[in-house]
């Protein structure tokens, strides 16, 4: 018999501070001093981390921005110096990076018929970057490649003319994305500022989407409910989704003024730096309301779900490998029969997915700091699906006694998120777990009957 039921539940408390937090100067330092180390321990020479607006979150772990239009480079050598490579419109943020860097203004980055005038070509302009030949240099993308078939380190995921003009100065090239976000990379561990940082996003983002299920109704449009998702002039870390019924239609994935419908399935997401959040069910007030076939939607997909989402929260500490946890959801929730196909599980920062310790087969060890999202994903035929995305970060007895002394506002938000998951929930969290969003394991499939959510026995 299932432990899992569904009944009255008294709805979370909005908590985002709505104060953002900025890194300050010295996580800013540790950052760099941490990715220093890195190449002296992989004897790397230099580093090129490659940026642009979708693919600059490594960029912007050491500059504290995204590059705005164009691709930029950031270059690191293990002399201590380093240099921004960058186009005509964010040639001017170098003085504004949080990495001192000396400028090198790279007209290609720029957009397509902006002047382009230079009399060096784009080699000679790296070699200004202090490039050289016969050095070990790393290339740093945004995707760290896993594959079982392929070299990785010769993998690249940046611009060809980039890779094949670094290759024309040296040969001994290699993909070092790794070093930010592979196992035991430096973008895996957060430090209580990081934390505060990214949880007024995680933070945000559940709010926003707890606003968005308060305002779904029968004829209220997709673009209103977006309207609630997106919140405060914050970037999104993905596209915001306000789906009703049929998604992608016409090719389209966002809001439009298509209104709710009873029975429709509903499909919402949203994300911001440090977490997503997203749910899925049902826009009725009960199982009568669905078609005869899907009357046991709770029973067959729902709940099990839910079973599968309690056991991580549960389960999840400090210490734990990404294999056992891997194992223990397909144990509960088999993809055989759940049809759930990417991790369940995975690390977040400035982007949605980072990468993920939780894998088959993974020795990777979760530790004190890093940003989790819960994401597993069932699919199962004849029925809408079922999702309850959040945020979580994993912190030891150190970690959290930090937490306590440098922010107890937040730490008093994350104790009370607990105790909400413990006591009305019914989820028994490991110490090792800080909510960092109020609607973690909170859980509507039906929609519109608002004062009804899952819950453990």
């Amino acid at each position: 018999m299932s432990r899992v039921v569904y009944k009255e539940i008294t709805p979370p408390i909005k908590d985002c501070s709505m104060i953002p937090v900025l890194l300050n100067d010295k996580t800013m330092e540790e950052r760099y001093e941490k990715v220093l180390k890195r190449m002296k321990e992989e004897n790397y020479d230099s580093l090129v981390i490659y940026g642009d607006l979708e693919h600059g979150s490594n960029f912007e772990y050491l500059t504290g921005f995204l590059p705005r239009f164009e691709e930029a480079l950031l270059i690191l050598h293990i002399d201590g110096s380093v240099y921004m490579a960058m186009g005509n419109e964010n040639l001017n943020k170098v003085s504004k990076s949080r990495l001192s860097a000396e400028a090198v203004h790279v007209p290609y980055f720029s957009l397509p018929n902006q002047p382009m005038e230079t009399k060096k070509s784009f080699v000679e302009l790296l070699k200004d970057a202090k490039i050289q030949e016969n050095t070990k240099v790393g290339i740093v993308g945004w995707k760290n490649f896993t594959s079982s078939f392929e070299d990785n380190s010769k993998l690249f995921d940046v611009p060809y003319y980039i890779v094949q003009s670094i290759e024309m100065i040296t040969k001994n090239i290699v993909n070092a994305t790794y070093i930010f976000i592979g196992n035991k990379g430096v973008r895996c561990i957060n430090n209580v500022n990081e934390i505060e940082h990214y949880e007024f996003g995680a933070a945000l983002a559940g709010d926003n989407m707890l606003r968005a299920m308060d305002k779904l109704d029968v004829g209220v449009s997709e673009i209103e409910i977006a309207n609630e998702l997106n919140y405060g002039g914050q970037r999104n870390s993905v596209v915001t989704i306000a789906a009703s019924g049929p998604r992608f239609v016409k090719a389209n994935i966002y809001p439009t003024d298509k209104k709710v419908q009873l029975n429709d399935t509903i499909s919402l997401t949203v994300g911001y730096k440090g977490g997503l959040s997203s749910r899925g069910g049902y826009a009725v007030h009960n199982e009568k309301e669905l078609d005869e076939n899907q009357r046991d939607y709770v029973d067959v997909v729902v709940k099990p779900y839910y079973e599968a989402y309690a056991t991580w929260l549960e389960n999840i500490h400090c210490g734990m490998s990404g294999k056992e946890m891997y194992d223990l959801i397909e144990t509960i929730l088999p993809k055989e029969k759940y049809h759930w196909h990417l991790c369940p599980g995975h690390l977040c920062a400035d982007e949605e997915w980072m990468s993920s310790p939780i894998y088959e087969n993974s020795e990777e060890i979760l530790e004190s700091g890093m940003l989790l999202q819960i994401d597993i994903i069932p699919s199962v035929s004849g029925y809408g699906g079922i999702s309850a995305e959040s945020s979580v970060v994993l912190a030891d007895e150190k970690l959290r006694r930090e937490i306590e002394a440098q922010s107890p506002l937040m730490y008093d938000r994350i104790k009370k998120r607990r105790e909400y998951i413990m006591n009305e929930l019914n989820i028994k969290l490991h110490d090792d777990v800080l909510p960092l969003t109020s609607s973690v394991g909170y859980l509507r499939p039906y929609l519109l009957e608002k004062n009804k959510a899952m819950a453990i026995k």
